[in-house]
């Protein structure tokens, strides 16, 4: 189940070869002894190449155990917002169908509630449009009409009081982007399923990179997924469909949870968007548009949020201690992360199924930090 390459380390005065291969090799046995997931994918690399990559441990444990691959697709959760529907906003701005300054009353195909009417794109794709993070909306959708749950979710999070003024603070939220989905197909015309694929995915031969509607076949045989949790509500280990309740409900497509992908593929959309950002390339999308979304906020005050990305908090990041403060990333709920720095030109997609087969785990907050520091400590000639 080991297929990597040697790691070399990049340093303004040369290049080296060190024993980080060996160590990232070592973290990620430790982590699977040590419970903080049962199987895991880790690629390392910059924006011209991969540099290590390795799979360990199982894709799933219950009610089968099956050896994780390089190529497992796993549900990547919340990356699903800077990796689809904030990629997808990039792409409308870049065009010209949209700006950042229109707002939901200006977008949305529907009479937007007063309190919600001049929320901006801008506040919905930096987390600071008033909306709560999370609420348990399937619960609420009517019995006999799940055919039409996506637009009874978007009409209650549209009916939800707003937790502050827009603006005024940034609080992470799924409610935001299930909102953003809505603008993205009324604004293009399609889904942003479709959206993506035409633009994106498609161009970059990207096979695995995709959403799975909960009403159509598995795009690839089961045990090609990597296994999340014994969900209780729907009574399964879940595999292949979304792990995310309202993401389910809403049909498996939406734009704060639902992509799948696999750490290879998940690394290529990255090394392309970083290959942007410096300018190597303007093929798919123009270099001054990625950087104006890799650029932190300044408004809210204290915000660590870029638009769709985040950035290292100042203590306890999960991108560790030496990453640079101009850098950007994204976790998953599933146990899923990318963290990109783009003064160094580093990236690492570490994707596991730590939720499997119950989401009572959270050991891998304290494992990011350390996996992290292990790269930088190459790349930088830092000491751990």
């Amino acid at each position: 189940m080991v297929a990597r390459h040697i790691l070399r380390c990049w340093h303004k005065g040369g290049s080296v070869y060190t024993d980080l291969p060996v160590r990232l090799d070592e973290l990620l046995r430790e982590g699977m002894g040590g419970g903080v997931f049962p199987g895991a994918v880790l690629v390392v690399g910059t924006s011209g190449s991969v540099l290590y990559n390795n799979a360990v441990g199982f894709a799933s444990v219950e009610p089968d155990r099956v050896p994780m691959k390089l190529d497992t697709i796993f549900d990547v959760a919340s990356l699903t917002k800077p990796l689809a529907t904030s990629l997808a906003v990039m792409k409308l701005v870049e065009i010209g169908t949209v700006n950042l300054g229109l707002t939901l009353g200006d977008l949305l195909p529907v009479d937007v509630p007063e309190d919600k009417n001049t929320i901006a794109l801008r506040q919905l794709v930096s987390h600071s449009a008033g909306l709560p993070d999370w609420m348990p909306l399937y619960k609420k959708v009517e019995k006999g009409k799940t055919g039409r749950a996506k637009e009874q979710i978007r009409r209650l999070v549209l009916q939800i009081p707003l937790e502050y003024i827009p603006g005024t603070k940034a609080l992470y939220s799924d409610l935001g982007y299930m909102l953003l989905e809505w603008v993205i197909e009324a604004v293009s015309g399609i889904s942003l399923a479709e959206f993506l694929s035409r633009h994106f995915y498609a161009p970059l031969g990207l096979q695995r990179t995709f959403f799975q509607e909960v009403d159509k076949p598995l795009r690839y045989p089961l045990e090609e997924y990597a296994a999340t949790e014994k969900c209780p509500w729907r009574g399964q280990v879940m595999r292949g469909f979304v792990h995310d309740e309202n993401a389910y409900t809403m049909g498996g497509i939406s734009g704060h949870a639902g992509l799948f992908s696999t750490a290879e593929e998940v690394f290529t959309l990255c090394a392309t968007l970083l290959a942007h950002y410096h300018g190597k390339r303007s093929d798919l999308i123009g270099p001054s548009v990625v950087r104006e979304f890799f650029t932190r906020q300044k408004d809210p005050e204290g915000s660590t949020w870029a638009l769709g990305w985040d950035t290292p908090s100042p203590r306890g990041s999960a991108a560790g201690r030496y990453f640079s403060a101009n850098s950007v990333g994204h976790l998953g709920f599933t146990g899923t992360s990318v963290w990109m720095d783009l003064d160094e030109d580093i990236i690492v997609v570490f994707l596991t199924n730590r939720v499997h087969p119950t989401r009572d785990n959270d050991k891998i907050k304290g494992f990011r930090p350390h996996l992290h520091d292990a790269v930088a400590h190459c790349f930088k000639r830092y000491s751990a």
